[in-house]
């Protein structure tokens, strides 16, 4: 087995697919998880710790065992509507956490850290292809909280030498195309898999939260890339650190993006079945049309997002959302 690289939030969504792809790479993944949303059955890959990034001694006693090469940071809270309502909730688990972690990093003599952000930090930038360099004004605790943490980042490099790679994202869809593990979260709130779970019956209506923002037909837009493509960037990252060419921010998107009908109509394709839909207001804070460019990890890490075609994002969720699904 290879070198080994801690992975909080292992068990959940982005960051099981994460150690499959770290799996395939050669890297033993090491995921440190408190499967309060994740999920152990996802964990497949290499060992699984269970803990919580605020037990201090918990992470000193997974760095001193395993020794990992760098960190995969995954592990946070992730819901819009959560934030607004409780906003003290994600700064005590999102920056206390992470701190605890990068302190821990730090004392363990672990260099590297790969940081799973969010194109969140742009805040609501409507109708404009982010990239790096865009202003980060965050409309929310989520937002601001990872904004934090990549301050916290480049704190940390200035003192303590601290290397890392940020990953800015919006959408992330889709399944690992071998059906092993996929999407999975309960409450469930991502479009793609309302829609599935709709059309399999498990919901009654889907609800299209607005129908007319000023775009083509009226619904939202978002860049969509698939989980897989995403996770590859990941190790992309993490190999990019171990090479030693230095800290970087990289933008995650297709540059190109769907509206909620495409989505909707799509997915009736895919599964040749009905979905019945009811309209809504639009929510609160939602902007019509998100995108991100993503022109420096193509040029800079080589990525490119193979899989992210919007039928084969669906084509494969479909695929998983078929199968038994994980159990804690």
């Amino acid at each position: 087995m290879g070198e080994r690289v801690l992975v909080t939030g292992g068990a959940g969504y982005i960051g099981a697919h994460a150690c499959k792809a770290l799996r395939a790479q050669g890297f033993e993944p090491v995921t440190y998880d408190n499967l309060s949303t994740g999920w152990a059955d996802a964990v497949r890959f290499g060992p699984l710790v269970k803990g919580d990034l605020a037990d201090r001694p918990a992470l000193d006693r997974a760095f001193a065992d395993y020794r990992p090469v760098a960190v995969m940071h995954f592990a946070a809270l992730s819901l819009i509507g959560d934030a607004m309502r409780d906003p003290g909730l994600y700064w005590r688990a999102n920056v206390t956490g992470t701190l605890t972690l990068i302190e821990a990093a730090v004392a363990a003599k672990c260099g590297n850290f790969v940081f799973s952000s969010t194109c969140a930090t742009y805040g609501d930038q409507d109708g404009v292809v982010l990239h790096e360099a865009s202003a980060q004004l965050p409309i929310n605790a989520y937002g601001a909280s990872k904004r934090a943490i990549e301050d916290m980042l480049a704190n940390f490099h200035a003192s303590h030498g601290l290397n890392h790679v940020i990953f800015r994202y919006f959408n992330v869809a889709g399944a690992d195309p071998e059906g092993e593990i996929g999407e999975q979260h309960r409450p469930e709130t991502h479009l793609i898999p309302l829609v599935l779970e709709t059309i399999e019956g498990k919901r009654p209506v889907l609800t299209v939260n607005g129908t007319d923002y000023p775009t083509p037909d009226g619904t939202c837009i978002r860049d969509y890339v698939h989980v897989m493509d995403l996770a590859e960037a990941h190790v992309m990252g993490l190999r990019w650190l171990l090479e030693g060419k230095g800290n970087r921010v990289f933008n995650l998107g297709t540059g190109r993006g769907f509206s909620v009908r495409e989505v909707l109509d799509q997915a009736q394709r895919v599964t040749n079945r009905p979905l019945p839909v009811t309209e809504g207001p639009r929510r609160a804070g939602d902007a019509a049309v998100l995108v991100s460019g993503s022109d420096r990890a193509r040029e800079e890490l080589g990525w490119s997002p193979r899989r992210s075609d919007l039928g084969r994002m669906i084509t494969d969720a479909w695929r998983w959302s078929q199968g038994k699904g994980f159990d804690r």
